[in-house]
């Protein structure tokens, strides 16, 4: 089992991770002592077939879940003895997701989309709205600010999911199939701008998918299954 890694510090670490759910009288093991180190700055695509537990990953990677044995330190910060509310600011101050449902509030604008994780960490309404402003500029939809999601195309929620995922500037994201749910053109939008942002601000990414173009432009690729992760 190989869990890769490349040089300049790590900033994700599962050690041992194990994984199990209880179904009636039989317990159903998803992940089977998992192995991965991240390195800080690096960008990593996890792929694998469908119910493999390529999402369960990531979750207990972002603190979104608990695993049933192992331990996740994430910038050197061990999630497992955490409280929940503990937890929940960890989540909220060091790590940004991007999910294939773009999770948006259909009664707020992009802007109020984008704004929302700095108001609720306590930022004034006038620094949030000058980030999430200028972060929406930065994905191409300087234009769309007052417009609701419904009213806003697959991509263009896509891209105002990525922004709100980095609008605190978490050094690490988590994202779990961003591109699942767009055609070819709109996801090769979203993968430039995922990668992008990797470039520009050196943020740690983690991507959870099926398409073999974002899988190529990560640094490195690793495949789950059996619930083992190998190098591919």
């Amino acid at each position: 089992m190989s869990d890769g890694g490349v040089g300049g510090g790590s900033h994700v670490e599962a050690r041992g991770l194990v994984k199990e759910y209880t179904d009636g009288p039989r317990t159903v093991c998803v992940l089977s002592g998992i192995h991965l180190t991240v390195a800080a700055g690096e960008t990593v695509a996890i792929i694998g077939e469908s119910g493999v537990g390529k999402s369960t990953l990531l979750h207990l990677l972002g603190g979104l879940d608990r695993p049933s044995a192992g331990t996740v330190r994430v910038g050197g910060t061990e999630l497992g003895p955490l409280r929940d509310r503990e937890l929940a600011r960890f989540r909220s101050e060091a790590i940004g997701f991007v999910f294939q449902f773009h999770h948006l509030l259909p009664d707020f604008t992009a802007l109020e989309n984008v704004m929302l994780p700095c108001l609720i960490a306590g930022d004034t309404p006038a620094s949030a709205r000058s980030r999430a402003t200028e972060l929406l500029e930065r994905v191409g939809l300087g234009a769309r600010v007052d417009h609701r999601p419904g009213e806003l195309s697959g991509g263009e929620q896509q891209r105002v999911a990525v922004a709100r995922a980095v609008v605190r500037r978490p050094a690490l994201v988590l994202a779990d199939e961003p591109t699942g749910n767009l055609d070819p053109d709109t996801g090769g939008e979203v993968e430039r701008l995922l990668v992008d942002l990797n470039r520009e601000a050196k943020i740690t990414c983690v991507v959870v998918t099926h398409s073999p173009r974002l899988a190529a432009a990560m640094d490195r690729t690793m495949r789950l299954t059996h619930g083992h992760l190998e190098v591919s």
